[in-house]
Order: C-alpha cells, then structure tokens, then sequence
C-alpha cells in the first residue's frame, strides 16, 4: 500500500474539498485533520454537520485501507450522535475498529477540537469487495 499515490488521488476527490490531511494511521488507529475555516460552517456560524459526518467518514475508510493492506470498503451504514458545537479552527478525527468479519468491518471515531472538546461520534459499517 502506498500512502503517497492514496492521498495524491484523494487530494482531487472530496477529501481535497474539505481540506482533510492525514496525520497517522496503522491498522488501529488513523487520524485525520482538517482547519475548520468559514467556508466549513453553517448559517449558525457552527461546523457544519455534513462536515463532521463526512470527517468521520473518511477517517474510518481510511481505517478500512489501513487494515485491509489498501483494499477499500464502502460505508454501508453510518451513525452520527452531536454533542458538542464545533468552531473555526483545527479539529481531529480518530478511527478505531471495533469489529470484523470475512466482508464487513465496524468501525468507531470521533471529532474533538483544539482543546479536546468532544464534538461528535459515529459508528460505521463498511462492506468489503470480493477478493
């Protein structure tokens, strides 16, 4: 697997849209920035929930490469419970799984701030293609 032609590819999809940057990951643990800019926010002036979900999103995908040596899920299923506003500013997102099988993966992450505020949770299904 290599990370460089991963991200090189996703720079031009919605992961460079958002502005995501990946800050580590292995097979139990990845992590994902983004700085939350204008652009990022509601009418309400708070991070969009749309932004936080797809950060979620796409740091348990990146989950699924990481574990899968490459291979990529699609999310099947998505939760996502709010907690706590998020503003302007950096926000990190953490993957970890929590259980597998032949063609599925669970998966967990969360949002937190600069501070360490939690933001949001999720959980995820992705489904694995056929070997």
């Amino acid at each position: 697997m290599n990370w460089t032609d991963i991200l090189s590819r996703s720079e031009k999809s919605f992961w460079g849209l958002l502005g995501l940057r990946l800050l580590s990951a292995d097979s139990q643990r990845v992590e994902i920035g983004l700085t939350a800019t204008e652009s990022h926010l509601n009418s309400m002036g708070i991070v969009h929930g749309g932004v936080l979900s797809s950060m979620m999103d796409q740091a348990m995908g990146t989950l699924v490469m990481a574990t899968k040596g490459g291979r990529e899920g699609v999310t099947t299923h998505l939760n996502v419970n709010f907690l706590s506003p998020m503003s302007k500013g950096e926000l990190i997102v953490t993957a970890y799984p929590q259980h597998e099988t032949f063609r599925t993966m669970t998966l967990r992450a969360e949002v937190r701030n600069s501070e360490g505020t939690l933001g949001c949770i999720s959980t995820a299904t992705f489904r694995l293609p056929k070997v």
